[in-house]
């Protein structure tokens, strides 16, 4: 495994501390300058039995050492060990294996190679050979329950090249004549070995590092700000966090941009998507990029600055971990955003329908929401659009102020907002009309309610006020329920049996002609009185000839029997159109 020492590591531990071996001297005044305790620094104890091995003078002592020593490695157990005779293979006897779980003469079949063996306890085994420059000198086999990963593979690498200089140097012991260079190669072969240990050891503290950082974090309560920091401290690097928008969320480390550049819609996708094919952080221009997506949607951006090309190994490592515990964070934030969402609708739902006072304003409280201020019921309806998260959006958008969020819920196709700022006139319809793209929706408004258990009321009367203004000749825009007038009196109230009475006094030999006939009186008569009695205006609504409308208005008294230059004939016939249009639904 290659590494090379960052120039960016934790400050608790310099590079030098990180590489060198300790010497006799150093662990004389260890405790005495606070030098770390060797079980830091050898977090597997290869170094402490690479000392045991090259002072035994016994090959199967050296073996039985190696062996104990292969679960300080990991998930692994050492099933036998091996060592080379004029007669073949000598099992190297250990107190601490239990039954023989390995076939010793499966062991003769592996002809001298590496290799796998049977074995009935677990799902990987592995013959590993010891070997010097003359030939195979054992073998110890290891088992595991599964097969080791990179880092695994590395330690027992490490350790069987141990044990086999060790043997060496025993064969070494008997006069040969290549004995010398013999000594030197193991000597430099040792030393190799050391020195991957080394680095091993120096990779690994660096990992823990950035491994402890981050848990400190989670255990603090984590949040986006307090990565970022951990990240910047780690690399030495600005590290910063984007949602998927390209919106800048967190920063830290020098340089911050100011303004924060924006990228556009395409440019952003474009981004998102070139980083999403690959597997870890991806660079792009001067920067390192990882995406928090954790059940594949992309929740957020986490990046480090990096003009230079300065990022290693250790740089990444910590990029890729980061990201993690963002992924952790947004989720975590996503989930308690959609429980108290839940919470405000079922909430707003309870009020529109009526619920207990004190447990409404409890209810408010927990959510962050102060019910004992005045409020509005706001009703808003744009025909041809869903009642989707993007209605929902805009809505919502468009009613929140700098204090507060709005209670918001949808009935069916409306969306319903409880609100403690009154719109004001037609802003709300208008940010709407922006947000959705089109002008054609509709939005009522109540009057104002002092306490939860007036909610039902207002609510009702917003639907008023909404219906109203549908059923007007100006069908878009907003109405406030205060605004209605006579149409306040109207509301669903009122007994709907003495309404069509009316109606009908007034109406009914008109509206039977109408659907005996196909025509359009009441209409016409409706549209007539809503102009003000002008002609012009009437006609041009109606999109007929001012001639037309004459012919209308004279058919009208004609089968009605009554006179359209009365005062109160007009009050009531102009009430009755009112009523037959917005309480009636216009229906024959």
């Amino acid at each position: 495994m290659a590494s090379h020492p960052s120039r960016r590591l934790s400050p608790q531990v310099s590079e030098e501390t990180a590489t060198r071996r300790p010497s006799p001297s150093d662990s004389a005044g260890s405790e005495r300058h606070g030098l770390r305790p060797p079980a830091t620094l050898d977090p597997h104890g290869l170094l402490v039995l690479s000392q045991a091995l090259f002072s035994c003078a016994e090959q199967s002592e050296i073996v039985r050492l190696a062996m104990r020593h292969v679960s300080a490695l990991g998930p692994y157990y050492a099933e036998a060990g091996y060592l080379s005779t004029n007669d073949g293979l000598s099992r190297v006897p250990d107190h601490d294996t239990g039954a023989p779980t390995v076939d010793d003469a499966g062991m003769m079949e592996l002809g001298e190679a590496d290799g796998s063996v049977s074995s009935p306890e677990r799902s990987w085994n592995w013959a590993f050979g010891l070997r010097e420059a003359g030939g195979l000198l054992g073998y110890i086999v290891v088992s595991s329950p599964s097969e080791p990963d990179e880092r695994g593979d590395f330690l027992l690498a490490t350790l069987v090249g141990l044990t086999s200089a060790a043997l060496s140097l025993t064969v070494m012991r008997t006069p040969r004549p290549d004995n010398a260079a013999e000594l030197d190669r193991l000597r430099t072969e040792r030393d190799t070995a050391l020195r991957q240990l080394d680095a091993v050891r120096s990779e690994l503290h660096r990992q823990k590092t950035v491994h402890e950082t981050l848990a400190r974090v989670a255990a603090r309560g984590g949040g986006e700000d307090a990565i970022t920091q951990a990240l910047y401290e780690l690399t030495g690097l600005s590290a910063l966090i984007e949602d998927r928008f390209g919106n800048l969320r967190s920063w830290a480390g020098p340089d911050r941009p100011v303004p924060y550049p924006v990228r556009s819609s395409t440019s952003q996708e474009e981004m998102l998507s070139q980083v999403a094919r690959e597997a870890g952080p991806v660079r792009i221009k001067d920067r390192l990029i990882a995406l928090a997506r954790p059940r594949g949607d992309i929740l957020g951006v986490l990046a480090i600055e990096d003009p230079g090309s300065t990022a290693d190994e250790h740089t990444m490592f910590a990029l890729d971990h980061a990201q993690r515990s963002l992924a952790q964070e947004l989720v975590h934030m996503r989930e308690l955003t959609e429980v108290e969402m839940q919470l405000r609708r079922q909430l707003i739902d309870d009020l529109l329908e009526g619920t207990d006072e004190t447990s409404a304003y409890a209810r408010a409280e927990a959510v962050g929401h102060d019910l004992r201020r005045p409020h509005y019921v706001v009703v808003v309806h744009w025909p041809g659009t869903a009642a989707n998260n993007v209605f929902a959006r805009a809505v919502q958008q468009a009613t929140a102020t700098a204090a507060t969020r709005p209670l918001i819920t949808r009935r069916g196709d409306r969306m319903v907002v409880l609100t403690e700022a009154r719109p004001d006139d037609d802003a709300v319809h208008s940010a709407v009309a922006h947000e959705l793209g089109t002008p054609g929706g509709a939005i009522g408004v109540s009057t104002r309610c002092d306490s939860p258990d007036g909610i039902p009321r207002c609510y009702q009367e917003a639907l008023r006020a909404l219906e109203v203004r549908q059923n007007s000749r100006e069908r878009s825009g907003t109405t406030f329920f205060d605004d209605l007038g006579l149409y306040r009196i109207l509301g669903p109230g009122n007994d709907l049996g003495e309404l069509e009475g009316f109606v009908q006094e007034w109406l009914g030999q008109l509206i039977d002609y109408d659907a005996e006939h196909e025509s359009e009186l009441v209409e016409t008569l409706s549209r007539y009185f809503d102009c003000g009695g002008n002609y012009d205006d009437a006609a041009a609504a109606l999109s007929v000839h001012r001639s037309t409308l004459r012919y209308r208005l004279q058919r009208i008294r004609e089968i009605s029997d009554r006179d359209l230059t009365d005062v109160d004939t007009r009050l009531n016939l102009q009430v009755a159109t009112r009523v037959w249009k917005i309480i009636l639904g216009g229906r024959h």
